[in-house]
């Protein structure tokens, strides 16, 4: 039994015991002592005493059974179909539960724009929140459009948060066609009485020109995810500058009320519905605007509500340009609540002050932790506020199981091929709003990379809620899925997670700078003592992720590695992909097997082993064995002959993967008889030379792995030649940044299927980009004979990195998943503001130590 099975248990052992010892005691005082008959009271004497001792050793006997079930569970030896390994919590300490992320912290925290994958939304961090939206029609080819969700498909001009400070405070501007919408989003504690304070927000609608003057109609929505029923403000109609749009009661912040003000000639409208699901509100809005519309030529709500009414969305339309504050006060309780003295505060020109201050202090605070302003010019300074902005403001806060395969057959009353994880929260950064919005485990690295500079105490959350995602066996899922909402944006054939894949531990990456920082003395003393008191608990934690790999990952030969997961048994991908690597379509050995060997996995494991020695260093760990245990595997995976043993090709220059491998592999159409019997044409792939066990030949990322670990020793020749390939304009080099494949491979810019188009087959990617540049950083600072060299490609390398980001964004108003490798020209997902953010700390010369 683990978790509420462990816990009753262990109360019906207590009352138990409780129950008998009130029996005894009245037993007591039930009998009379009587002259004449001790022979009798000794008799029962005995009895009771024979009768505590059986009832003790039974009691005994629960706790003994308890224990023994309980490490029956935990060594995975129980009946598989009451708890399976796959979706048991770690049994330690959850960080969540660490002082340090309750109090004042967590209160602090409470509400913000944790709601990514909306244009504009609120919620707090609670698994049943009341939760905030905005919708707004656009146009699109003359036709009116509902925009509520993020989507890449949308042709909006640019949007995006402009600033955001990741607690209380964001700016974002919204660009439709001729309207540009400007949402701002404060907290205010003062006077206020309710969890987490007030908040306000406002927006702003004016047209892209003077000349723009039709009209616009927002949609702004108030939902509680627990069901409660919502009280609509009886001045909602009819709308005279001021009104209470909406009111209720939750346990979390008490009675509250949320108004709407404006200076502007408004007309208000309302609906009301009642409904478990929010996913799909923008269809209920746009049935009933329809069938207002269809009924009454209006393009306007139908002011009316569903009994028990759970959502209510309110129409505000007007002639550009207009304003509204729509401020939120909870804790309402009698004449103390000074509700009139909050509601002035958080509207009008108050509001207006506030505004003002909290983008002084973001203007600051960015100075303060990048120091920018002496380097660069205003137009990259604004990309880089951009980049920040955007990672903090896509900071969400998700609730629900993720769904992990497991075979039918192991579930017989199931005809589901998948478990679900035990229920859970998630806060953490999402790599795109508009198609991506959710948690990513390698991605999550990189972002805590540039946060943690930003706001420590974030990223120390955010890695512990994913620290508490582990299972009993030491494994994370990779992607994830939580909620409905969630779940809507997600193909079904992407939700189930495989519990034999990994995904780049990229979490250490955050980790070893927070040490380092630490060594360099970056932190204050109660701040270093903060992040220690943080180790100390993720440590187990840490430390059974560190044994999923080196146990479940491991490849044939001592110190090699491989990615699980790849299909052996493909015929429609030219070479079957690695998703758990992270690099997706990166070319491996044309034929999966058990016999390859993985440098860039190989290379994690290093950082992951290096992490965690220096952690036991730093918490001054008294177990030498695990001490030992981290320190030989970081010196065996750091050992420079056996990694050019295993990896290494002199011919190239280049460290390359190990596996059944054959060039001679091609795309060709076949006709096919499909399911329906209908002959259709179909590329499949044909194998043209027997594949045989040998090195990858596929120049790369992947090539790099030991250069970013920095492995190879500054005097090596083996450096020189890194230097030449990363600077050959034939190979990897274009005036825009690194492209991910040689020019020169069988595989660069090829298809992977019919559908699938080349993905990290040469198009330009931050974070790779970012990695190489630090180590070139790196080598050109410290004593060598190839400093200089380094120190000259590293000048060039982060000059075009820059110029090409800032560029693009200026053009095209967004930043960009991959930039392309001929024009340099953004492509994939736009809004990327995940690992692509890096780009600032590219401007910064902030670079870790892999």
């Amino acid at each position: 039994m683990t978790g509420p099975s462990r816990r009753s248990a262990h109360a019906r052992i207590k009352s138990s015991a409780s129950g008998f010892d009130e029996g005894t005691g009245s037993l007591c005082y039930s009998v009379s002592i009587r002259q004449g008959k001790r022979k009798k009271l000794e008799s029962i004497g005995a009895f009771k005493t024979n009768l505590n001792m059986l009832v003790g050793l039974i009691i005994l006997g629960i706790i003994v059974l308890y224990f023994v079930i309980n490490r029956i569970v935990i060594n995975g030896l129980f009946d598989e179909s009451q708890k399976p390994r796959v979706i048991t919590p770690f049994p330690a300490p959850k960080l969540m539960n660490l002082s340090m992320f309750q109090g004042e912290h967590k209160e602090s925290l409470y509400w913000g724009t944790y709601r990514p994958h909306v244009y504009f939304g609120v919620r707090a961090r609670t698994p049943l929140s009341l939760v905030a939206g905005l919708m707004w029609l656009g146009v699109k080819d003359e036709m009116y459009v509902m925009r509520h969700f993020c989507e890449n498909a949308d042709d909006l001009s640019s949007f995006g948060w402009r600033e955001h400070n990741g607690r209380d405070f964001g700016r974002q501007e919204l660009v439709e066609n001729d309207m540009i919408l400007e949402t701002s989003f404060v907290k205010s504690k003062e006077d206020s009485l309710g969890y987490g304070g007030d908040w306000a927000v406002r927006i702003d609608v004016k047209g892209l020109n003077d000349d723009a003057k039709r009209s616009a109609h927002l949609f702004f929505y108030l939902a509680d995810e627990g069901g409660n029923v919502l009280n609509l403000g009886q001045d909602t109609l009819g709308f005279q500058g001021t009104s209470l749009l909406v009111s209720g009661s939750r346990e979390d912040v008490g009675d509250w009320q949320i108004h709407l003000k404006s200076q502007n000639q408004l007309e208000t409208h309302y609906s009301g519905f009642k409904t478990p699901h929010l996913y799909n509100l923008s269809d209920l809005v746009q049935q009933n605007l329809a069938l207002q519309a269809r009924k009454f030529g209006r393009l306007q709500l139908s002011d009316t509500s569903e009994d028990s009414s759970n959502i209510y969305v309110f129409q505000i339309s007007g002639r550009l340009p207009f304003t509204i504050d729509i401020p939120f006060v909870s804790g309402i309780s009698g004449e103390s609540s000074n509700v009139e003295k909050r509601l002035t505060s958080l509207t009008g020109l108050p509001l207006s002050d506030l505004l003002d201050k909290k983008h002084r202090e973001f203007d600051a605070k960015f100075k303060e932790c990048f120091n920018l302003s002496e380097k660069h010019d205003s137009e990259t300074l604004g990309v880089g506020k951009t980049a920040i902005a955007n990672m903090l403001g896509g900071i969400g806060y998700f609730f629900g199981q993720s769904k992990i395969y497991a075979p039918k057959s192991t579930q017989s009353e199931s005809p589901d091929n998948f478990l679900l994880y035990w229920p859970a929260e998630l806060y953490t950064a999402v790599p795109s709003r508009p198609f991506f919005p959710r948690g990513f485990l390698w991605d999550e690295g990189f972002h805590q990379l540039l946060i943690w500079r930003w706001d420590f105490r974030i990223t120390l959350d955010i890695v512990g809620h994913w620290l508490d995602l582990l299972n009993i066996d030491g494994w994370i899922p990779r992607e994830q899925i939580l909620g409905a909402e969630a779940l809507s944006k997600v193909p079904e054939e992407f939700v189930v997670q495989y519990p034999s894949n990994g995904n780049p531990p990229t979490l250490f990456l955050v980790i070893r700078d927070l040490i380092d920082g630490i060594r360099m003395e970056k932190f204050t003393e109660s701040e270093r003592d903060e992040i220690l008191s943080f180790l100390e608990r993720a440590s187990a934690r840490l430390d059974a992720w560190f044994q999923w790999f080196n146990t479940s990952q491991t490849g044939k030969e001592v110190g090699s590695y491989f990615w699980h997961g790849r299909d052996n048994s493909t015929t429609r991908e030219l070479n079957p992909k690695t998703l758990s690597s992270g690099l997706d379509d990166y070319p491996r050995a044309s034929h999966p097997s058990d016999d390859e060997r993985h440098v860039d996995l190989r290379c994690w494991m290093y950082l992951a082993a290096d992490c965690m020695h220096s952690i036991t260093e730093l918490l001054g760990k008294e177990d030498k064995l695990l001490k030992e245990n981290y320190n030989s595997t970081a010196k065996l995976l750091s050992n420079f002959d056996l990694l050019n043993q295993m990896h290494y090709d002199k011919d190239h220059g280049a460290y390359f993967d190990f596996g059944n491998h054959t060039e001679k592999v091609k795309l060709i159409w076949k006709e096919v008889i499909s399911e329906n019997g209908h002959p259709s044409r179909q590329l499949v792939r044909k194998t043209f030379g027997k594949p045989k066990l040998t090195l990858v030949p596929q120049v790369g990322y992947v090539s790099f792995f030991p250069f970013m670990s920095r492995i190879i020793p500054p005097e090596s020749p083996i450096l020189e030649k890194q230097l030449d390939l990363i600077s050959n304009r034939s190979i990897l080099w274009s005036d825009y940044g690194l492209v991910s494949l040689a020019k020169t491979s069988s595989m660069y810019m090829k298809r992977n299927t019919e559908h699938d188009a080349p993905y990290w087959r040469g198009p330009i990617w931050m974070n790779m980009n970012y990695m190489i540049l630090s180590s070139l950083h790196h080598y050109s600072i410290v004593d060598g004979p190839y400093s200089e060299k380094a120190r000259a490609i590293y000048k060039e390398l982060r000059s075009n990195l820059i110029r090409n980001v800032v560029r693009n964004y200026y053009k095209t108003g967004y930043i960009w998943e991959q930039y392309d490798q001929d024009t340099g020209t953004g492509k994939g997902t736009r809004l990327f503001t995940g690992w692509s953010a890096l780009t600032l700390l590219i401007m910064s010369e902030e670079y870790p130590i892999f």
